[in-house]
Parts: C-alpha cells; structure tokens; sequence
C-alpha cells in the first residue's frame, strides 16, 4: 500500500530524490486509488500486465500479490534501484521485470507473446501522456485493456465529441480502437507532491476487431487538424492531386458537405478515410 505524504516525503528524502515536476513526478499516496485502481482494471487471473512509472511501487505491490506477471517501467535510475531492493522475490521468480529506460522509448512488441494478451496500467505524466498513447495506436500491438492515470484535461481529450473545443486527431485514433469502459476523478491531494491539477482514472477496453490507421492517413489526419477550422475541401485543395481526389471521394461516399471543418467530423466518418 502506498505510503503517507509524510512517509513519503521522508523516504525520497532518504534516497536523495527530489520529485522532478517537469517529468510529471507526482506519487500515489492514498490507498483506497490503489483499490479503486485494481477494481476497475479487473485483471483476469495471472495477467501479463505493463506499468508505466511505477514510481515507489504502490501498485506494483497490489498487482504482484494479485499474482499477476509485471513488466515495470520507470526512467529513473533511483526509483528502479528502490523497486528492485523492495520486490527482489519477484525478480528472481521472473514474475517482476523492471526496464530502466523512458516509456516512449519502450516498444510493447517487446513483450513476450502471451495467450489473451497483455494490460496496461499507466500513471502518465501530462507531458507524455498523448505521444505515448498515439505511440501505442501507432505500434500495432495493442493492449487488451489499459487503466490510465490521467491530468484531466487529457482524459477530456481523449473521448471529446465531434464539434467541442478538446476534439482532435488523437481522439480519432483512440474511437478507432478502444471505448471507454469506465473512469474515476482523483483528486490532487492523493499525491505527494500534490499537482495543480485533478486527475482522472480511465478504463479503455479494446475494441473486437479494434481499428488501426495506416501510417500516411494518421499524418493526413493530423495536418489537416493543424488547420481544424478550415474547410475541408480547402484543405483538400491542399494536398498533392492522389490525396485531394481521395478526400473528394471519401466525402462523397460519407455523405459529407465540403464545407464542415474537420473539427466538426465524427470519428466513425474519419474510419472510412482511406488513401490508397
């Protein structure tokens, strides 16, 4: 379970630590967000499970008791010192596996391939958390379930509708493939130290068959939100003559006006967009 702030506080202060705000080093301190995590990620037995910045391992506790197999990762040399000193039994039963690299650097084809998939559970800093997940949709192996703590802010992004001021090319990638299942406001004070931001814990669960972009529709899709409030077919006018005539088609086919702005398309109509 995790430890009090002051407990915290002293324990970091032991290891000669001072929590980095610019990578977003804020650490769970309450134990009923360690339940709540577990309750909503709903682990089948023995789950191969990825976290992503365990931190000082709170949760990484609760899932190695669960009996599930962890692949820890956690950029800070200190932190994954800390891990291994407190979960050596693990490491040597081979069901702990700490990697001591940055999470955007981590490829999940990595893991070993497991009968029903892998999970996620992730407390992402607000600086990684969209290229991290734009990563993951973009590495064709996917998770079958990810519990992800958020800024919320992020969490508001990554289901805004069509239309609203938070929808974007992310959030068109991640309809494609997960839905989301379930999600928990946390407050700041259940860290140390304590953000300047509320969180939320979102539940994704992937989508049977779960949709994936190809690579050059991905980039279409974004340069065309870098210009969200123009009018698609001005934007089409835009691209070289092959991708012109495939957006002309696409929005014939979806019934939609060259008018609408790409803000103002739904993500199921976007799924649809296909260059080649």
């Amino acid at each position: 379970m995790p430890l009090t702030p002051t407990e915290t506080k002293a324990l970091l202060e032991e290891m000669g630590h001072r929590p980095d705000k610019r990578l977003g080093q804020n650490f769970l301190v309450d134990g009923n967000l360690v339940r709540k995590s577990m309750q909503m990620a709903d682990l089948p037995p023995e789950s191969t499970v990825v976290e992503v910045g365990p931190g000082l391992g709170a949760l990484t506790g609760a899932l190695l008791d669960a009996g599930h197999c962890v692949y820890a990762v956690e950029r800070e040399p200190v932190l994954v010192k800390h891990l291994r000193a407190c979960h050596a039994d693990a490491l040597e039963q081979e069901r702990l596996d700490l990697f001591g690299e940055d999470a955007m650097d981590f490829p999940l084809a990595r893991l070993p391939a497991e009968k029903g998939g892998f999970q996620i559970v992730a407390n992402l800093p607000y600086a990684i958390a969209s290229p991290w997940l734009e990563a993951v949709l973009a590495g064709g192996s996917l998770p079958t379930r990810m519990v992800l703590m958020l800024q919320k802010e992020a969490a508001l992004r990554y289901q805004a509708e069509a239309g609203s001021k938070n929808y974007g090319a992310l959030t068109i990638f991640l309809a494609a493939a997960y839905e989301v299942a379930d999600q928990h406001p946390v407050s700041r004070t259940c860290f140390y130290p304590k953000p300047e931001v509320d969180s939320v814990l979102l539940r994704l669960d992937r989508k049977e068959p779960a949709g994936l972009f190809p690579k050059e529709t991905r980039e279409l899709i974004r340069r065309l939100f870098t210009r969200r409030r123009k009018q698609i077919g001005g934007l089409a006018r835009t691209e070289e003559p092959a991708i012109h005539k495939a957006i002309e088609e696409w929005l014939e086919d979806q019934e939609l006006s060259t008018a609408l702005r790409p803000e103002q398309i739904p993500p199921e109509c976007w799924w649809s967009l296909r260059l080649s």
